[in-house]
């Protein structure tokens, strides 16, 4: 079967995903696009954001935003309010779906895994 090859691919790419996000410490966020550039497919940010998704229990999601600081994945959590809320308990300020102070908060895992 020719598409086993590529589920079995997908599924290891989306386990090391999990990993990355396991490593994000609390108070900070990363992007889909940066994940996906530590993990050598600077092109595939799409498919972290797929990851995301389907992100297992104990995995902090809520940390992973777009390049740009808003939280676009907030539709795949219990309420369209929950990502905002665990990241502001975290410290992380949140107008209207974006990050405040982005740059300050941003935790780019090429630099700091390095």
């Amino acid at each position: 079967m020719p598409g086993k090859k590529n589920v079995k691919k997908e599924h290891h790419f989306f386990l090391d995903v999990y990993e990355v996000v396991k490593l994000i410490p609390k108070g900070r966020v990363t992007s889909y696009g940066a994940i996906a550039n530590y993990l050598g497919t600077k092109m595939s940010s799409r498919m972290v954001g797929w990851a995301m998704h389907g992100c297992p229990k104990g995995v902090p999601a809520h940390r992973v935003v777009n390049r740009m600081g808003m939280l676009t994945g907030k539709h795949h959590f219990a309420t369209p309010y929950t990502m905002q809320k665990r990241l502001e308990k975290e410290g992380i300020k949140v107008v209207k779906d974006r990050i405040q102070q982005f740059k300050e908060v941003y935790w780019d895992p090429s630099i700091e895994l390095s």
